[in-house]
């Protein structure tokens, strides 16, 4: 053990900050018009006497971690401070360890704990997903090495990964993480949500923001040259058909050779009802070129039923991918076991689950037939808000290999307008070529369609600059008991 970084969680100060979305951002059944964002400072201690203070960011979004109706949106963000404020619990009591021995000593316990709270596996992960990066950019800090470094050299000590995911016994880890490397820029795949207007006539006049940002899809193609889409699904057959053909036909007009992804957001009963989507979509020549276009469905299927049959049929015909499913570390293994071939990384789940699926991944393209990488991940977004949450969220998913990455929150929000604008000038004068201000707040830097990452190798986790703390507000306290649902007759 002696190879690894010794540390101790020495302190944790939590934050809130709120921000409203320029325009609303419908997902599934629920529709964001607000965001809260939750922001962690921790000190960590090393073995070697050194001590430093590391962040993390991440959005507090209700309606999907725990979609039950019964629960309130003040109740959803009370289970995650729940979340946060167990993971803090378990992991100061673990006294030194490595940063990854943090997380795989408590593992179990907070999915327990969380279990006794009523946490949803995936509302208990988030505890855990903002502390892990918080403490890695602190180590970073007193390592002087950037994340991806840190990886490289497995400074978090990712060890006996058998022991908590036995499908990996005997993979060799530290050849897997000195094999990832960071790309210097990625592609942005820009995110249709349901409400959003396609082309002019869709808005009145007194709609329109006026805020210098395109706001309906044909001016996002014209003002950022993507080539990647997501698509947002409703689950009724009938109108996703005609809301894709009039999506289609901007993209077809506009945007060249696209790709876009199907996100059902868990609004489809059964693999036979998103078949049948597909099929139908396939007779409709409006959508001839996006249905080639189209590199897999999204979580069509809700986390109740989505891994309780096999999908394998459905799969021949687009790959399928879990996102929502994904609450434990054994939901990936059990989805390709029904024929799901996809799972996402995305930074409110955690970067060590998202790492062990690369890993996986890596490890079922090697074992199939003359290496065909038919297993794949995806990088997907939780209105991940600029600055710190986004900048991190970019450092493992270009670590990770990805070409592109979903960013909704640079389009349903304005930049970093939530944040003092002393706060935005650091993180445009230590990151320039990831962000500009030109004329309101600091916002991302896309041009034709990608962003550029090499400002993020920097000593930490991906960010230099420092967040103005004194202009959020502390944490409200989490209840240490179960919270009764405000409309139990309602629930799921």
């Amino acid at each position: 053990m002696g190879r690894w970084p010794r540390v101790r969680l020495e302190g944790v100060a939590c934050f809130e900050r709120e921000t409203d979305l320029r325009l609303p951002f419908r997902f599934g059944a629920a529709t964001l018009t607000r965001a809260t964002q939750a922001v962690v400072r921790v000190t960590l201690a090393r073995d070697d006497g050194r001590t430093a203070t590391g962040v993390a960011a991440e959005t507090l979004a209700v309606k999907w971690f725990d979609k039950n109706p019964a629960l309130s949106d003040a109740e959803n963000l009370i289970q995650l401070r729940q979340a946060l404020a167990l993971a803090i619990r378990l992991y100061g009591a673990q006294g030194w360890s490595t940063p990854f021995g943090l997380y795989a000593a408590t593992y179990r316990a907070q999915r327990d704990g969380g279990a006794e709270l009523g946490l949803a596996p995936l509302v208990s992960g988030f505890g855990p997903a903002l502390l892990d990066r918080a403490i890695l950019d602190a180590l970073g800090r007193t390592m002087q090495q950037s994340f991806a470094q840190m990886i490289a050299g497995n400074a978090p000590g990712i060890t006996s990964v058998g022991e908590l995911v036995p499908d990996l016994a005997g993979f060799d880890v530290d050849a897997f993480l000195r094999r990832l490397s960071p790309g210097a820029s990625i592609a942005v795949r820009h995110t249709v949500g349901l409400l959003d207007p396609l082309v002019a006539g869709d808005q009145e006049p007194h709609q329109r923001r006026h805020d210098g940002l395109p706001e309906t899809l044909e001016e996002v193609v014209h003002r950022y040259r993507g080539r990647y889409y997501k698509l947002k699904l409703g689950g009724d057959i009938g109108s996703d058909l005609d809301r894709l053909t009039r999506i289609a036909a901007v993209l077809d007009r506009t945007a060249g050779a696209y790709r876009v992804t199907l996100d059902g957001n868990e609004q489809y009963p059964s693999a036979a009802a998103v078949g049948e989507l597909w099929r139908r979509a396939q007779e409709r020549p409006a959508l001839t070129q996006l249905i080639a276009a189209t590199l897999f469905i999204e979580q069509p299927i809700g986390r109740n039923e989505a891994l309780t049959a096999s999908v394998a049929e459905l799969a021949r015909d687009r790959p399928l991918l879990i996102d929502e499913s994904d609450g434990e570390l054994d939901a990936f293994p059990a989805a390709v076991a029904l024929g799901y071939t996809g799972v996402s990384s995305k930074g409110c789940k955690g970067l060590y689950k998202a790492l062990l699926n690369a890993a996986r991944i890596a490890r079922l393209n090697a074992l199939s037939e003359r290496g065909h990488c038919r297993y794949f991940m995806s990088a997907e977004d939780l209105t991940t808000l600029a600055g710190v949450s986004v900048q991190q969220d970019l450092a493992l998913v270009s670590l990770l290999g990805l070409a592109h990455v979903e960013r909704n929150g640079q389009h349903f929000i304005d930049g970093m307008s939530f944040a003092p604008a002393s706060e935005q000038a650091k993180f445009v004068h230590a990151h320039p070529d990831l962000y500009e201000r030109v004329a309101g707040p600091a916002r991302l830097r896309i041009r034709e369609g990608r962003l550029a990452l090499g400002s993020l190798a920097c000593p930490g986790f991906a960010a230099v600059a420092d967040m103005d703390f004194a202009a959020m507000r502390p944490m409200p306290r989490a209840p240490s008991g179960r919270i009764a649902p405000l409309f139990p007759e309602r629930a799921a």
